[in-house]
């Protein structure tokens, strides 16, 4: 018999994720604040309920999905809480790509209600997520690991331990380093070759096969080439990543100048309205510098 599965922050990545889910056979419960994306996974099936309380209450499992560290903990261990409703020996598993510290805070707190924690941040975007192929980097026992792990592949195409629990979001900070900076290097070439006379589209196929080549160039590239920034993930939301990677660096004592400098640059294009962009949009930054548009 499958295990009931409650889901909370049913946004870009959350709503595609539960979505999945479903098709796969699982029985979820949820609640969001929007009305029609409870009216729409209502009529595929889920369950719909008021309260955090009563979503962890009816469920084997939850997952979170949630923009940053303030929203987990307020959503898991606040008053009313998934904390609260949690039957011992569920499992919660946050989904969310938040700061590790965080993490381990939480899952400490659950243990304590003989609760099981996993952080398992995710990398993909909006695409990946509507098609089940996300990577899930995930953090926490090896045992509440494998139990959870055919709900983790429902949604992924690549599921990993990564190690106990913190180390997913270990594993998601260098993650977002490597694409924020990868997508800032495409920007620059890209702009370069515009301001040199060469047709952008053509450089693109030249390059994309070599040693240059990425998921990221694959990726981005054309978005940025269409001016087309829809957003799969906002530079809003990998600003904030990039917050938890600096304030983790701080702690560690560990100096990252490329990722401080990229940094300042999402805040420039948050600065300038851009933060609701997809974060290919980093590529309007170095236009602006050089006064051409790819």
């Amino acid at each position: 018999m499958m295990m009931k599965i409650g889901f909370v922050g049913l946004g870009i990545m959350g709503k595609p994720m539960s979505e999945n889910l479903i098709r796969t056979g699982y029985d979820l419960v949820i609640s969001s604040s929007r009305p029609e994306i409870n009216r729409d996974l209502s009529e595929r099936g889920a369950e719909v309920v008021d309260t955090f309380v009563e979503i962890a209450a009816r469920s084997d499992v939850i997952i979170t999905m949630l923009p940053n560290s303030p929203e987990v903990k307020d959503v898991i261990l606040a008053d009313g809480g998934l904390i609260h409703g949690a039957k011992p020996g569920s499992i919660i598993i946050d989904m969310s790509s938040i700061a590790p510290i965080v993490s381990q805070e939480i899952g400490e707190a659950l243990r304590e209600k003989d609760v099981g924690f996993l952080d398992a941040p995710v990398s993909g975007g909006e695409p990946k997520a509507i098609d089940g192929t996300i990577s899930v980097m995930t953090g926490g026992d090896e045992t509440t690991f494998e139990k959870c792990l055919p709900i983790l592949e429902a949604m992924g195409g690549s599921v990993v331990r990564t190690g106990d629990v913190g180390s997913g979001n270990s594993t998601k900070l260098a993650n977002q380093v490597i694409v924020a900076l990868n997508i800032a290097a495409v920007s620059e070439a890209l702009v370069l070759t515009k301001k040199m006379g060469v047709d952008t589209e053509l450089v693109y196929n030249a390059i994309r096969g070599g040693l240059a080549g990425s998921t990221v160039l694959d990726a981005k590239a054309p978005m940025m080439m269409t001016n087309d920034f829809d957003p799969g993930f906002k530079i809003d939301l990998h600003l904030k990543d990039l917050n938890n990677v600096m304030e983790t660096s701080d702690a560690m004592d560990v100096p990252l100048p490329l990722t401080a400098s990229i940094r300042e640059t999402l805040k420039a294009l948050t600065v300038d309205g851009n933060g609701e962009d997809d974060h290919a949009a980093i590529v309007k930054y170095y236009e602006k510098l050089a006064n051409v548009r790819v």
